[in-house]
């Protein structure tokens, strides 16, 4: 296998572990999805292939959920295609993999907290609903950055140590 086609089999694989842990319990908005969404983003290379596995993982998690389909889903889904692409800008080291973490949970809350106003129902179409409904996330938003960084190192973290392994136990030895 080359070292290539290792660093694609790991990052597979972590997106699908991470994909799992959205659907056991855990604290609101504590979850792995931006992180996927950045990863796949930066580690996948073909752009449509990252928009697809993170697609499917969304439906995956909404389906093992009961939620899909729902109120809202393509604003929750679109944002995260934003975030895979948020993701190929992310390349390129841990200050780009933080700055693409931040970037894209702001990117999530903003786009995701608009459709609800937009919805209607929850807060007036006024400028002072608009503000209401973002303030109302908030508390949400603090979970999400915290599980957006630690997940996102996590992700990060564990491709480049499983393909640094890789290379080194692939370099043929001197004797």
């Amino acid at each position: 296998m080359t070292e290539k086609r290792f660093a694609l089999f790991v990052a597979a694989v972590l997106i699908v572990m991470a994909a799992v842990s959205r659907v056991v319990p855990h604290p609101w908005n504590f979850t792995p999805m931006i992180a996927v969404a950045l990863f796949g983003g930066a580690r996948i290379e073909k752009a449509w292939v990252a928009i697809a596995a993170v697609i499917g993982t969304l439906v995956a998690g909404d389906v093992a959920l009961g939620l899909f389909p729902y109120g809202g889903i393509e604003w929750v889904y679109g944002s995260m295609i934003a975030v895979v692409l948020v993701g190929r800008a992310a390349r390129g080291g841990v200050a780009r993999a933080i700055v693409g973490a931040l970037a894209a949970g702001a990117l999530f809350f903003v786009v995701t907290n608009l459709g609800v106003w937009i919805a209607g129902g929850l807060y007036p179409r006024t400028a002072q609903g608009l503000i209401d409904c973002y303030v109302a996330a908030v508390p949400f938003y603090r979970n999400q950055i915290v599980g957006d960084l630690i997940f996102t190192g996590a992700l990060f973290g564990a491709h480049a140590i499983a393909t640094g392994a890789y290379a080194r136990l692939a370099r043929p030895q001197a004797a």
